[in-house]
């Protein structure tokens, strides 16, 4: 018996074939359509990101600039107070102390709001966290390594030691 081969026509192969092709470019078309939108998509979040980085750095120098900005505000009346003080023409030592005392109760307040607290120890022991012991006395009735005068008083910055308090504490006595 005779086998019998299927017909086929160089015209269907060739049909074949470009319809293959044919569907092959419409496939690279379409892929080459959603490289391009995936490209646009990369290029717009690459500038938006951009854009938002330059944001940010433009709103840290401003931060930056205008950091104090609040604390010097809360500052003017002292500044004021200390003016108006020096404008004044008196020889009464008892008004210009009590002005003195007012500008003073207004810049601590102006401190404390700002997170800035006073040391000041006398009486309490001797802390090297807070208090940098200037010199040891004999002081009687006071137990050793109590603080019992303040050459300078030191302050904490919201929790943060920003100067410590010159101290004189109390030494053992025969030491």
């Amino acid at each position: 018996m005779e086998e019998t081969k299927p017909q086929t026509g160089e015209g269907t192969n060739a049909d074949d074939v470009q319809a293959d092709a044919d569907q092959l470019g419409l496939k690279l078309a379409e892929y080459e359509n959603k490289i391009g939108e995936m490209r646009d998509v990369l290029l717009r979040e690459r500038a938006e990101i951009e854009n938002q980085r330059k944001r940010l750095q433009r709103d840290l120098e401003q931060a930056r600039k205008y950091a104090n900005e609040r604390l010097l505000g809360d500052l003017l009346p002292v500044f004021d107070g200390l003016e108006h003080g020096l404008l004044a023409d008196t020889t009464d030592t008892a008004a210009l102390r009590e002005g003195m005392d007012l500008t003073l109760k207004a810049l601590l307040k102006v401190g404390e709001a700002n997170g800035l607290k006073a040391i000041d120890p006398i009486g309490q022991p001797f802390n090297p966290e807070q208090h940098q012991a200037m010199t040891m006395v004999e002081a009687a009735g006071k137990a050793p390594n109590t603080v019992v005068s303040v050459m300078q008083k030191g302050y904490v910055l919201n929790e943060r030691l920003l100067r410590p308090a010159l101290v004189a504490i109390a030494k053992a006595p025969g030491a």
